[in-house]
């Protein structure tokens, strides 16, 4: 894809919960040409990808990738006793559900951060499994993309930085996400300018402005539940400005994929369609995107 082209825009299906054709046709009605579901709550489709192929080709819509999680795929990145199962469910829905999609690239979370937080022998153990999985997933033409994520393995910047020391380029990218790179303490177009030839695509969501520039400890979950964390574009916590310009001057051709949580009726955030069209505003005006 040439730079004139540019990147493409896809919503998360995180907003919708358990995706229905519905959904499907919501995001056609937006404009939004990709969409990117998550496993665990697409396992109605998980086992007829083809049925799920026909729902998105009928409102020409591309799933540009599927996270991974759910029921029967195990996700103990770091343990080096569950490596190789957890290694082999990846790599069989890689190649029998995503592969049906033609995606190139496979958007993974590496499960539950370790109590006390992530050693530097963690790390290292996480490595071995996200560098096996990646050649093995290269070969089917797939690209392993792991996801930094607060209350994960990894959301602090120097663990994002010597995972991507400790994994090997040819088979390990990366995906970031604006706000959990702020929420973790990061500066997200610091981080992505820094290891930006290692991104395969990206995920926006903002934060409060109160967490511009912070690097305090991550936010709880117990946080996130009295109160979400993540906020629509534009909300000022994360500069989206400069990372739409470090992605144009860098010719960024990859899927940019708006990750939202389903509105909050108590917190004023309205309905999903009017969440969708509110970030959708964002990005055509705020930020002059002529083509989606």
């Amino acid at each position: 894809m040439s730079q004139s082209q540019g990147p493409r825009f896809a919503v998360g299906t995180a907003i919708f919960g358990d995706l229905q054709p519905s959904d499907v046709a919501l995001v056609a009605e937006l404009g939004f040409p990709g969409i990117e579901p998550y496993r665990g709550w697409l396992m109605h489709y998980v086992g007829k990808p083809q049925e799920l192929k026909a729902l998105l080709d009928e409102h020409g819509v591309t799933l540009c990738t599927c996270s991974n999680g759910g029921p029967g795929q195990l996700t103990e990145f770091i343990d080096p006793a569950a490596r190789e199962q957890t290694i082999a469910d990846h790599v069989a829905f890689a190649r029998d559900f995503l592969g049906v999609f033609g995606c190139t690239h496979f958007k993974i979370n590496m499960g539950a951060r370790p109590a006390g937080g992530t050693s530097e022998a963690d790390l290292a153990s996480l490595a071995v499994t996200l560098n096996e999985m990646g050649r093995r997933v290269a070969e089917l033409g797939i690209r392993l993309a792991p996801h930094p994520h607060i209350w994960g393995p990894i959301e602090r910047p120097h663990e994002i930085t010597r995972i991507l020391e400790l994994t090997d380029p040819q088979y390990v990218s990366w995906i970031p996400d604006a706000a959990h790179l702020n929420l973790g303490g990061g500066d997200p177009l610091g981080l992505m300018t820094e290891h930006y030839d290692r991104i395969v695509a990206v995920h926006w969501k903002d934060t409060e402005p109160s967490y511009r520039g912070y690097t305090g400890p991550t936010p709880t979950r117990a946080a996130h539940d009295e109160k979400i964390l993540y906020k629509d574009l534009g909300a000022g916590g994360v500069d989206l400005p400069g990372i739409w310009r470090l992605l144009q001057d860098r010719g960024f051709d990859g899927w940019i994929t708006l990750d939202l949580d389903p509105p909050r009726a108590n917190e004023g955030e309205g309905t999903i369609e009017e969440k969708l069209r509110i970030n959708r505003r964002f990005v055509t005006e705020g930020l002059g995107v002529e083509r989606l």
